[in-house]
């Protein structure tokens, strides 16, 4: 599980390890949230409506799910995560701090990574670099920062994110992964 604050670079640091290492599995979450520039549905998220979303969780078809930033839902389906685990494959969650207390309940086994950034000063220079956010969204998602920031105890290892190649072959190399693949 790779989980961390707004704006950390967890997509980034996924992104990296997907496209270097590929025997690694990464999930692609569903949220109920648009679209920003660049994001293709069912690489980056799975975008899916309210009404679906509704679907997922009354079915169980959902690992965990949370609201994010009092705005939209994101959630982990479940069956792609069992399947990856049952074939053997090395697998990543990217999720936010909610989402990881839900699956550490489910699979305690795991191993749960911390993102941090190298420094506030540099969170809040990434954030406002995105320009996807209002004023308003900025404000709210820095708020929750602060309280998942504080959070980085409950997991089992912490990577700063200086550089994103860096982070991410940090990351593969805490993951059992079978290098003849």
């Amino acid at each position: 599980m790779l989980a961390g604050p707004t704006a950390v670079g967890k997509g980034t640091v996924a992104t990296a390890v997907r496209e270097r290492h590929p025997e690694v599995w990464l999930s692609v979450s569903a949220t109920t949230r648009a679209p920003r520039p660049g994001e293709v549905d069912g690489v980056h998220y799975l975008f899916v409506s309210d009404a679906e979303f509704d679907h997922m969780v009354e079915h169980d078809e959902l690992l965990e799910w949370a609201v994010v930033h009092r705005r939209a839902r994101y959630g982990t389906p479940r069956r792609p995560v069992e399947e990856a685990l049952a074939a053997g494959r090395p697998a990543m969650l990217e999720i936010d701090l909610q989402g990881a207390r839900l699956v550490r309940d489910s699979m305690p086994e795991a191993l749960f990574v911390f993102l941090k950034p190298p420094s506030w000063e540099e969170l809040v220079r990434r954030l406002v670099g995105r320009g996807t956010e209002t004023e308003e969204e900025r404000e709210r998602r820095l708020a929750t920062a602060r309280e998942e920031l504080a959070a980085e105890n409950e997991f089992d290892v912490t990577i700063v994110n200086h550089e994103v190649h860096a982070a991410a072959e940090e990351l593969v190399s805490l993951m059992t992964v079978d290098q003849g693949s």
